[in-house]
């Protein structure tokens, strides 16, 4: 269990909004989610089950994998909350590689950045169901006028 009351309130919040997406969002909503969702449960169980050393590399693979996806999304929906959560996951998979490379240990400046960027991941997921949502709504509403 990670010891931050921060970063448990992170991972908190991010099943929430993914069973928030799962719960009212559209078939893009739900599948990014599904990226998100096993991006938090491998972050959770791979730190502890893998070396460190292993870790830090599927742990990259694993932000670099779920970019792909939600561009693999992106493109097929059209969306700007899936192209806002790509790109937050690029930048998540660029502070990982720059921190590996340059073989520096996490600091204040990593754990900010890294809780700052999962944040707003968890922020796209909510907006974009929310959207779907009331768009959906608005059909409903639209389609028992007529």
């Amino acid at each position: 269990m990670p010891t931050s009351h921060i970063v448990q309130l992170l991972i908190a919040f991010g099943l929430l909004a993914c069973l928030f997406s799962f719960w009212q969002g559209g078939t893009a909503e739900r599948i990014g989610a599904a990226l998100v969702l096993a991006s938090i449960a491998f972050s959770f169980f791979g730190g502890k089950l893998l070396p460190k050393d292993v870790f830090l590399i599927a742990q990259m693979i694993g932000d670099a994998t779920v970019a792909l996806g939600l561009l693999a999304l992106t493109l097929r929906y059209a969306s700007p909350w899936l192209g806002g959560a790509m790109l937050l996951y690029a930048a998540q998979f660029a502070l990982h590689s720059f921190y590996f490379v340059t073989q520096r240990p996490n600091d204040l400046f990593h754990a900010m950045a890294n809780n700052i960027n999962f944040a707003l991941v968890i922020w796209s997921v909510i907006i974009g169901t929310v959207v779907a949502w009331s768009k959906r709504r608005q059909r409903t509403r639209d389609a028992t006028k007529t």
